[in-house]
């Protein structure tokens, strides 16, 4: 998958890719990326053309870096692959739009130029807007009263004619023109929608509508009971131009459930100066009809044209600035540190139906479970200390993980009471997403004869052991660390958070031998497929000795070889650079190194003094370039190494349980669970989460709450205020807690 492709170390025919891949397109990279994507220009160079391979997502964008001598990242290659969509897009509606005009006999050579040269939908559409079919409209009618010439007259504005006078040779009753008002009036109609379609006009008035329009948002009549939650927009004006996407998704959401009215509104007398600029020649009484046609216009049809696309546009950017934030918490949430290899014993906790207990092995296979009820009665709570210890005991429990749902703060501290021979660390895990496992069919396949509970407890442990392998398990959607996701564009949502996953996965790289399914399918050139070809023939054939017994997996070729190898480890393995992200296809290049040092490609590994006295240079081909040849280097200084933070023990401030155990001014600890455009939402153990406004994240102006907390971080808070009606916390990262400072002023 191309989102994964330059998180390989050495990816091999990759990195051929993106230089040969945009031929069939007959496109240049430099061209793509300095005029055609929102970076600069410099960041490549050299003229690389080549096609973008067309097909699945298994299809490879590859050798960029080393073609043009730069490091191009994940980043860079899926906003070509996105901007090159975008492309085609265009193409494919500059095709049908064509084949309309030349259908109705409106093409010409002029407008075939300027349609082939139009670069963005925006100015596609209004050069076909005056050609495109459409419903009898108000012009429509008065051109079929013969009302034209007059219209052409007026627009003319010959100071000498009288419209009056002109106006009646076009009365005619038959026609339905009563009247000399009844003719001037349908020419205006046709000077309105000529004025309305006009390119120039368009173009102008759709800056202004960007530059200086602003949202309005009334509560509609008689819901301000039932749209409460909406109350902050009851009466709401905002500039278009700075609009964030969190408000904008707002005030659309209580728009879409009839709760609010929501306007675009332009300063009007400035869009109508600026028509009449284009438009209006003078003063005479032509020029006055004109006007009036061009008051009409804007109004009726231009006005409203223009908050149509400003509401469509601005929702596009909404939806990729929330889905950036989702996938931002996303990667956040699936690079959380790992537990390891550790026995584990898990918790989901209950009061009335009981805990579920499991315990697991290192590998994360269950072992046993069973259900223990200490929040019923002290009798009841004593027994279950026995049996947790006895539990403990016979499985060589190193690790206790407590789900954070209902009971969980209760649980974990008639945890940590129980007196263990050894001590062993109690952790809160943050079990989102856990039940819809649960029932799923991934969780069915995996213990067939477990009910749901075991299998909500079972991901709890592992979650705990391995964030990653667990959750890709789960659609993204429903871990809950997204922003207005069910309002956003579900396909680009689903394809940004796959990007995600595969980013994440390959940048970590999978254990075959001890991989799921769900895992390996997001490995770059496998799939589900693959997936479980592999599975079956590990399960057959016991575990892969080697990357190359990879290629004995039924259809698995070479090209899924080329593209998964680098990702895939193999622990303990005969060649140990089957354990690092080095690729097969460069192996030989690390021989060469080892061979002209006269040592073992595992003493290569060990030694840095030998690494250092490898010459780079030396080893340039037309095929393996600088970049690729460090990347090398550095990956055989920590061969396979996890990229994920080291695990930190964390536990929450004993006592506060619930959120009428908070109270103003408190210190706490907390993890950050979800971070926004308005700031960061912390977990401090009282099932509730806190808000700290991105006003309350730091000491100094913030911009963007990412560049201040992530996801999973552990931070310390301070309450600012407890509401308990609306079961909401306010919290403060600051030094001071609740003073505030705006984007200009300075410390003192």
């Amino acid at each position: 998958n191309d989102a994964g492709v330059t998180t390989a170390i050495l990816t091999g025919g990759f990195e051929r890719g993106v230089a040969a891949a945009l031929e069939r397109e007959g496109v240049s990279v430099d061209h793509i990326v300095s005029n055609r994507l929102p970076m600069n220009g410099d960041e490549l160079t050299g003229d690389v053309e080549g096609p973008l391979i067309e097909g699945t997502k298994d299809d490879a964008l590859e050798d960029l870096a080393d073609d043009v001598g730069v490091d191009l990242d994940e980043t860079v290659i899926t906003a070509i692959r996105d901007r090159l969509d975008q492309l085609k897009e265009l193409d494919a509606r500059r095709e049908t739009i064509l084949k309309s005009l030349e259908e109705h006999g409106h093409l010409t050579d002029e407008l075939k130029a300027a349609v082939c040269q139009a670069e963005t939908m925006a100015i596609l559409e209004d050069i076909y807007l005056p050609y495109r079919p459409k419903r009898r409209t108000r012009a429509t009618i008065a051109r079929e009263k013969g009302l034209e010439p007059l219209a052409e007259l007026i627009l003319a504005q010959d100071p000498a004619a009288d419209p009056h006078a002109a106006a009646a040779d076009y009365v005619d009753p038959e026609k339905g023109v009563e009247s000399v008002d009844d003719a001037l009036a349908g020419a205006r109609d046709i000077i309105a929608e000529r004025v309305s379609e006009d390119q120039q006009a368009r173009a102008r008035i759709r800056d202004l509508f960007f530059r200086k329009a602003v949202f309005r948002s009334k509560v509609a009549k008689g819901k301000e009971e039932d749209g409460r939650k909406y109350e902050d927009y009851f009466d709401w004006e905002e500039p278009v131009a700075k609009a964030p996407s969190h408000r904008i998704l707002a005030m659309r959401r209580g728009a879409n459930e009839d709760v609010l009215r929501l306007q675009v509104n332009a300063p009007q007398e400035q869009a109508l100066r600026i028509l009449e600029s284009l438009f209006v020649k003078g003063r005479s009484r032509s020029s006055q009809q004109v006007a009036e046609a061009i008051a009409d216009g804007y109004k009726r049809l231009l006005s409203p044209s223009m908050e149509t696309e400003v509401l469509v546009e601005t929702k596009r950017r909404a939806d990729q600035e929330a889905i950036r934030v989702f996938a931002d918490n996303l990667r956040q949430l699936l690079l959380a540190s790992p537990l390891g290899q550790k026995n584990v014993l898990a918790i989901d906790p209950g009061f009335r139906t009981g805990c579920k207990v499991v315990c697991l092995d290192s590998q994360g296979q269950l072992k046993h479970s069973d259900v223990i009820y200490p929040h019923q009665s002290s009798k009841q709570a004593d027994a279950d200390v026995t049996k947790i210890i006895v539990l403990c005991r016979k499985f060589g429990i190193e690790v206790i993980a407590v789900g954070n749902g209902t009971a969980g703060r209760e649980t974990e501290a008639f945890v940590r009471n129980i007196p263990f021979s050894k001590d062993i660390p109690v952790v809160m895990v943050n079990e989102s997403g856990a039940s819809i496992y649960s029932a799923s069919q991934v969780a069915r396949e995996e213990f067939p004869n477990e009910d749901v509970t075991v299998r909500g407890a079972v991901s709890i442990g592992r979650r705990l052991m391995d964030p990653l392998a667990e959750l890709v398990k789960i659609d993204p959607k429903s871990i809950g660390v997204g922003q207005y996701q069910h309002d956003v564009d579900q396909s680009l949502l689903k394809q940004s958070l796959d990007d995600v996953v595969v980013s994440c996965v390959n940048n970590v790289g999978v254990e075959v031998n001890t991989a799921s399914k769900q895992l390996l399918r997001y490995v770059s050139g496998l799939g589900p497929q693959l997936a479980q070809n592999i599975i079956s023939y590990r399960n057959e054939n016991g575990p892969f000795k080697s990357r190359k017994a990879l290629m004995k997996v039924p259809r698995l070729g070479a090209k899924a070889f080329e593209q998964a190898a680098g990702f895939l480890r193999i622990r303990d393995a005969a060649n140990p650079l089957d354990t690092s992200a080095v690729h097969p296809e460069s192996y030989h290049v690390v021989d060469a190194m080892a061979a002209n040092l006269g040592c073992s490609v595992a003493d290569l590994m060990k030694d840095q003094s030998r690494r250092d006295a490898v010459r780079l240079e030396d080893y340039v081909t037309d095929t393996v370039g600088l970049p690729t040849l460090n990347d090398i280097i550095q990956e055989l200084a920590k061969p396979g190494r996890d990229p994920r933070r080291q695990f930190e023990i964390f536990s929450f401030t004993d006592g506060v349980n619930a959120i009428e155990d908070v109270e103003v001014g408190m210190e706490l600890p907390g993890i950050v669970t979800n971070v926004t455009a308005f700031g960061a939402f912390v977990d401090i153990g009282v099932h509730q989460d806190g808000l700290v406004h991105i006003s309350q994240l730091a000491d100094r102006y913030v911009k963007d709450p990412a560049d201040v907390v992530k996801v999973q971080q552990k931070v310390k808070v301070t309450v600012l205020d407890v509401d308990l009606a609306k079961k909401r916390i306010s919290l403060s990262m600051k030094k001071v807690p609740g003073q505030k400072r705006s984007p200009g002023s300075k410390k003192r």
